[in-house]
């Protein structure tokens, strides 16, 4: 019972009084929700000076980097700065055995030495603006699922080519509050990004996976990019002829220093958070999803540490693999450490008791929201095994090995309804072909093969698994099964490919077809498409729509309080304070770390900590020139009370006069299950501190050159 009271306490406070430390904030929006609270904390600068469509604004330094990071342009000439895990793809497509960039690092001494990154692009926000209006004038409840959602789409489509119609603009319409509002949101896409600079692996990623997601930090987490453009400023793919941009805005860089209790704001890219989601779904993360996920990749986690160890080829080629593997990996553990320590299914059962007795009180309420939670129950009843064979098909079929995520890229050819379409498809092949070969060590993903098969036919229900393929568990893992699998298979041998390619017909689909591994992985896809996706994916549009209704009844409840939507990989700003944390009985962590604690760590013996031998000199010699605090030691990083996630990494973090202090990248893992219950106490974010880029481009690296376009405030 008093566990109850306490949830219920907690509801209360965070759903009546949201702590200025707590959400992430659309930035148009600023001057009506936020502007005067983030003034009370010590913020000098207006809402306009933040996000404005008529002038220069901080909006115009942020740029959305790839598919999921965040960057900040940081000179008048383009140039960009994101977290080095980030880069990490392009740092090490661009890496070999003759040129480990990973190992030693990289760095441009002029722009004619830099870079280029195919496929890398940069967005850059134009406006965004509200658009609910439009998209829901002809969607009613009374309509069913299929309808609702197919005129939505109509609706987002046709918004989406009036607005950029006549423009080299591209637009994104997205949903807030799970459906009951939507944003537009106009981009310019920037397609020439060239690599300046990235530390070497032991800075970039100092602490590897031992201190990820975790406090006190050490990790140079920072690489340098640079935006070029046509010589009209405008976006253009790649040319000789192109010049760096030039941006509307570039944050200077504060070397003043920064102290406990310091005013900061996270302004950059979050990609997903789950705040409104019910009971129901906090068990089913917390039990079910995130365990089983966890459980798979420790398996391809360890064979591929074992593997990479073996050689420096083989390292590099699966070295971002790993990388990006083992961040989500982690995270998940964490969440459901915090998860379970704030007891967050009775938290969240605790919120609905409050909902229903708010629905009770009026019969408007009951008629609209008296059945809610009474369909979740249905419907995540109905959802489980289903969300069980689909984490288990995606993590060991779809994301599993090298071979089958090859084998899925083989399908369109069969698919193709024309020879236009096939010779389009064949032409993307070929292309992926180069990348994955280079990246590609048969015996290692044998062994990964072979491990996540036999996870896939003794954990997801039989009912799912194809007949043939139940057959053959008996001789699933076995090495015989393996290698004659693979020796038969033409998606071992380029050259094979290849010819296959360069005659592509009727005959080669056969021939395909009957390819073991390729036919392997058809059977099992086709079972998955058969028995589990499509009544997956009705009952997440189910889930869905309940959830809209959910949260509309939530703004309801709360129609004279601020609410934060969802993050949806948006641009949206989070505002805090430096300050450390107590994570545990009788342990405190403070603000701060600098190069004294990296010199602590260092051992040789241990990869994630064997600090180069230059960077122990320029301590022992204390050549750290400007880049000290107070104490004349180098600051390395520090964390903070504002609210991120995935998608923040290299988000800019700025003080009180809009000056960058430093650059997002992690947060505590205490505080990981920030995405669906927040925690004052624990949840902290994790940034470089700038000084400490600085001083690795300067003293480190010796490009002080690049500081030279920097506007430094002292």
């Amino acid at each position: 019972m008093l566990r109850q009271i306490l949830a219920i306490l907690v509801f209360t406070a965070v759903s009546t009084c949201l702590f200025a430390k707590e959400g992430m904030w659309i930035p148009s929006l600023l001057q009506k929700y936020n502007i005067e609270e983030m003034a009370q904390m010590g913020f000098k600068l207006s809402a306009e000076d933040v996000y404005s469509v008529n002038h220069a604004s901080m909006k115009d330094a942020v740029v959305l980097f790839g598919n999921g990071c965040t960057g900040g342009v940081i000179s008048g000439d383009g140039l960009l700065i994101t977290n080095h895990h980030c880069g990490f793809g392009q740092i090490q497509e661009h890496s070999s055995v003759e040129h480990d960039y990973l190992t030693n690092g990289f760095w441009a001494m002029n722009k004619s030495k830099e870079l280029t990154n195919p496929g890398l692009t940069v967005q850059i926000l134009v406006k965004m603006e509200d658009v609910s209006d439009k998209i829901l004038r002809n969607v009613s409840d009374k309509m069913d699922k299929v309808a609702q959602l197919d005129s939505i789409q109509k609706n987002i489509e046709k918004i989406k080519k009036d607005y950029i119609k006549g423009t080299a603009y591209s637009a994104d319409i997205k949903p807030l509050f799970n459906g009951n509002q939507y944003f537009i949101y106009i981009y310019e896409v920037f397609k020439d990004i060239r690599l300046v600079g990235a530390p070497p692996i032991s800075i970039g990623k100092f602490g590897g996976d031992t201190d990820n997601w975790v406090w006190p930090r050490h990790t140079g987490d920072f690489s340098l990019f640079r935006i070029y453009a046509g010589k009209d400023n405008k976006p253009a793919a790649y040319s000789s002829e192109n010049v760096p941009y030039k941006p509307k805005k570039f944050f200077p860089i504060n070397l003043k220093g920064l102290k406990e209790g310091d005013f900061t704001m996270v302004f950059g890219y979050p990609g997903t958070t789950q705040r409104y989601i019910p009971s129901r779904a906090v068990d089913l993360i917390m039990n079910q999803s995130d365990p089983a996920k966890v459980a798979i990749r420790t398996v391809k986690l360890n064979i591929w540490s074992e593997r990479m160890k073996t050689s420096p080829k083989i390292r590099i080629q699966y070295a971002d693999k790993y990388v990006s593997a083992s961040n989500s990996w982690k995270k998940w553990q964490g969440e459901v450490k915090g998860l379970q320590r704030l007891d967050a299914v009775n938290m969240k059962k605790a919120s609905e008791a409050e909902f229903k007795k708010w629905v009770a009180t009026d019969p408007e309420r009951i008629q609209k929201y008296a059945t809610v939670l009474a369909d979740f129950e249905k419907y995540y009843t109905e959802y489980l095994p289903y969300q069980a064979a689909n984490d288990y098909y995606t993590e060991c079929i779809q994301r599993g090995s090298d071979i089958f995520t090859l084998a899925a890229r083989f399908e369109p050819l069969e698919t193709a309804k024309n020879d236009e379409q096939l010779k389009t498809e064949i032409g993307k092949l070929r292309e992926y072909l180069a990348s994955y070969f280079k990246d590609y060590d048969q015996t290692t993903d044998e062994q990964v093969w072979s491990a996540l098969m036999k996870i896939y036919v003794t954990k997801i229900d039989r009912k799912f698994i194809p007949e043939k393929l139940i057959k053959l568990i008996p001789d699933i893992g076995t090495s015989n099964f393996v290698t004659k699998t693979y020796k038969k298979s033409i998606l071992t041998d380029r050259l094979k490919i290849t010819k296959l390619l360069d005659n592509f017909n009727q005959k080669s689909i056969k021939q395909l077809q009957k390819d073991p591994v390729y036919a392997l992985f058809k059977m099992i896809r086709q079972e998955y498409l058969a028995k589990v996706d499509q009544n997956y994916k009705s009952i997440t549009d189910n889930i869905r729509l309940v959830q809209k209704k959910y949260t509309a009844a939530i703004m309801e409840m709360n129609a004279r309080k601020r609410l934060m939507a969802d993050a949806n990989l948006t641009l949206r700003i989070a505002y805090g304070r430096i300050e450390g944390y107590k994570p545990a009985d009788a342990v405190t962590y403070t603000s701060f770390t600098t190069l004294k604690g990296i010199i602590e760590k260092d051992n040789p013996e241990i990869y994630d900590y064997n600090v180069p031998e230059s960077l122990r000199k320029l301590y022992v010699t204390r050549n750290f020139g400007p880049y000290v605090n107070e104490s004349g030691e180098v600051p390395v990083a520090f964390c903070a009370s504002n609210h991120t996630t995935g998608g923040n990494s290299g988000s800019p973090v700025v003080n009180a006069q809009g000056e960058l202090i430093g650059l997002n990248f992690d947060r505590s893992w205490e505080g990981t299950m920030s995405d669906i219950v927040y925690d004052p106490d624990q949840c902290r974010n994790i940034a470089l501190d700038m000084r400490y880029a600085l001083f690795i481009i300067d003293k480190f690296a010796g490009a002080g050159y690049l500081l030279k376009e920097m506007e430094l405030v002292r």
